[in-house]
């Protein structure tokens, strides 16, 4: 698969998750969050992150 096809997959695939959505910014955000929460494990932080934040507000 080309560079372009996979780029367009991706641009096909975050336009619908807005269109679902209603392309409002706050349901988007909302939608993220809750993937994160529900995917922590797939989550990467910088050592950085992890010393400097709780992860009490990395769960938020």
């Amino acid at each position: 698969m080309q560079e372009d096809q996979v780029i367009s997959r991706i641009r096909e695939a975050r336009r619908q998750i807005s269109e679902e959505c209603e392309h409002d910014p706050h349901k988007l955000v909302a939608y993220y969050k809750e993937l994160q929460k529900k995917h922590k494990e797939r989550i990467v932080r910088s050592e950085e992150d992890k010393e400097n934040i709780p992860d009490e507000m990395v769960k938020a």
